[in-house]
C-alpha cells in the first residue's frame, strides 16, 4: 500500500510506526456554524481510509477532535447572544447528525479543546522551558526562528512569510511570524487560568495536545483538509516536535477542496452550501457516492446536476444489493478483489475502486440474466460497498414505499409485484409510453402521483432518471 504524504510531496510505502497498529488524527470541524458539503468530503474521505486500513487488517485509532473555543466561534456566539459552550454543543450535534447520515463511523476518541486546558498548559509550559516560547503582557508566543526546519510542511520559507498576507501583526510579538499560544483574556471572552494569566489557547496548540495525549508523541497519520495546510498543520509540527524532540506524525494526509463553479467552498467568503439541507433533498449515501468519485487529493466540483447523477448511480448500487440478496453466501470473486484492492493500495484510489464496483455489477446482472452464477460477484461487490461505506443503507432503498408504489402501479395497470424499485422503472417505462402514445394527461398524471411519494423523474438530453428526494 502506498500513500501520499504532503510532508515530502511523493508516494511512499505505508509502514506504520509500530508494527499492525495504526494512530490517526484527523482536525475535525470548528464548530461556530452549521457543516457545509465541503465538511462532508473530509470526514468521509478519512472514514474511507479508516475503514479500508481496518478491513486490511490494521488495528486502528481513530481520533478527530472538536475545536470548542477560537476567536470565530466567540464571534459567532456573541452575534448571537448566547454563551460559546452552548453554541458548540448546537452547531457540534449538526456536523454529528450529517455525519452519521453520511456513515461517517464515529471516531474512537472525540477529544473537545476546552477539555484538555490542563494538556495545553502543560505543552505551552515546556515550550516557554525550551525556550521556543515566549510570554508577552499576557499572551504566550510561538518564536518561529527559534525553530529549525519551519516551512517544510508547506514549503514556504521565512522571507517569503515575512512578505506574505498570513503575518498576524501585535505589539507584543518578538517577530511578526511568532504565533499565539496562548491568548490573553478578553472582556466578556471565557477564560481558563494559567501561570501567565487567565485567558484561552491559540487554536494551534489545541491539536497538538489532544494529538499526543491519545496517539503519544509520534504517530502515523495526521490528516485534514488542504486549506489547513499552512498554518494550522505547518504551526503543530513546529510546536510539538520543539515540544518533544522527535518527529510529530509520519504521514500527512490532505483531502482536496469541494468547489463551486471553480471557486473554494469555504464559510469565510460566504461560498458554500448546507450539508444538512442537501442530504434531505438526496439520498446521503448518493452524496457520499459524488465525494468518492473524486480520488480525496483532487478538487471536486459539486452541482445538482453531479448529485442528481450520483443518486441514479447509487440507486443502481443498491437495486443490485437487493436483487442478489438471496443468492448463496460465498467468498467473494478473487480477482474483483485483487483489482479493487491495487485501487484503494495506489492512495485509496476510489473513483478506481468504483469502477471496479460498477463493472461487477454489469457482469454480475449479464450472468443472472443467463442463468448464470453471480453470488461470488455479488459477495465482492457487498464487500467493496462496505469499505467504501456505501453498504449501510443500500438495502433499505425503497422499502418504505413499498405498499404505496405497489398501489400506484395498480392504479395504472402496471405490474405491482416484486422490488419496489422495480415498481418505479416499470411506471418510469408506462410514462415513457404515454408520451409517446402522446397520451399527455395519463404522462403528467404518473409523473405527479410519483413525485407525490418522493420519487422525481428528470428528463434530459442523456435519457430519462429518477431520484428519491
Amino acid at each position: 500500500m502506498q500513500i501520499y504524504s504532503t510532508l515530502g510531496r511523493s508516494l511512499a510505502p505505508f509502514e506504520p510506526v509500530a508494527s499492525n497498529k495504526v494512530g490517526i488524527y484527523v482536525c475535525g470541524p470548528t464548530v461556530q456554524s452549521d457543516p457545509h458539503v465541503g465538511h462532508g468530503r473530509s470526514a468521509v474521505a478519512f472514514d474511507v481510509l479508516r475503514r479500508y486500513l481496518v478491513w486490511r487488517g490494521y488495528d486502528v485509532t481513530y481520533v478527530r477532535n472538536v475545536t470548542d473555543i477560537e476567536d470565530k466561534i466567540i464571534q459567532a456566539a456573541r452575534t448571537e447572544g448566547i454563551s460559546t459552550d452552548e453554541l458548540a454543543r448546537r452547531v457540534g450535534a449538526s456536523f454529528e447528525r450529517a455525519q452519521d447520515d453520511l456513515a461517517v463511523l464515529r471516531p474512537d476518541i472525540e477529544p473537545r479543546a476546552t477539555d484538555h486546558i490542563d494538556e495545553i498548559l502543560a505543552m505551552i509550559s515546556e515550550l516557554i522551558d525550551r525556550e521556543i516560547a515566549y510570554e508577552a503582557e499576557g499572551d504566550v508566543y510561538f518564536s518561529v526562528r527559534a525553530h529549525d526546519g519551519y516551512g517544510k510542511l508547506s514549503g514556504r520559507n521565512l522571507d517569503d512569510l515575512l512578505s506574505g498576507a498570513r503575518v498576524e501583526p501585535t505589539a507584543h510579538k518578538r517577530d511578526p511570524l511568532d504565533f499565539a499560544l496562548w491568548k490573553a483574556a478578553k472582556p466578556g471572552e471565557p477564560s481558563w487560568d494559567a501561570p501567565w494569566g487567565p485567558g484561552r489557547p491559540g487554536w494551534h496548540i489545541e491539536c497538538s495536545a489532544m494529538a499526543r495525549k491519545y496517539l503519544g508523541d509520534t504517530f502515523d497519520i495526521h490528516g485534514g483538509g488542504s486549506d489547513l495546510i499552512f498554518p494550522h498543520h505547518e504551526n503543530e509540527i513546529a510546536q510539538s516536535e520543539a515540544a518533544t524532540g522527535v518527529h510529530f506524525a509520519k504521514y500527512w494526509l490532505h483531502n482536496g477542496m469541494v468547489t463551486l463553479s471553480g471557486e473554494k467552498m469555504a464559510k469565510s467568503t460566504g461560498h458554500v452550501i448546507d450539508l444538512l439541507g442537501t442530504l434531505e433533498r438526496y439520498p446521503p449515501l448518493a452524496v457520499r457516492l459524488l465525494y468518492l468519485r473524486a480520488q480525496y487529493r483532487s478538487p471536486l466540483e459539486f452541482s445538482e446536476d453531479l448529485l442528481v447523477d450520483a443518486t441514479s448511480s447509487y440507486e443502481r448500487l443498491a437495486g443490485f444489493v437487493r436483487r442478489t440478496e438471496s443468492l448463496e453466501d460465498v467468498a467473494p470473486d478473487a480477482s474483483t478483489m485483487e483489482r479493487f484492492v491495487e485501487a484503494m493500495d495506489d492512495d485509496i484510489n476510489t473513483p478506481v475502486a468504483l469502477a471496479v464496483v460498477f463493472d461487477a455489477i454489469k457482469e454480475g446482472n449479464r450472468r443472472i440474466e443467463a442463468d448464470g452464477d453471480a453470488a461470488s460477484l455479488a459477495a465482492a461487490i457487498r464487500t467493496m460497498l462496505d469499505v467504501l461505506g456505501l453498504l449501510e443503507t443500500a438495502t433499505v432503498g425503497l422499502d418504505d414505499l413499498a405498499e404505496e408504489l405497489a398501489e400506484l402501479a395498480s392504479a395504472f395497470d402496471v405490474d405491482s409485484e416484486g422490488p419496489p424499485e422495480d415498481i418505479v422503472g416499470r411506471l418510469v417505462e408506462a410514462r415513457a409510453t404515454a408520451r409517446a402514445n402522446r397520451q399527455w394527461d395519463v404522462a403528467d398524471r404518473l409523473r405527479d402521483q410519483l413525485a407525490g411519494v418522493g420519487i422525481v423523474i428528470e428528463d434530459s438530453a442523456d435519457g430519462v432518471r429518477w431520484r428519491r428526494t
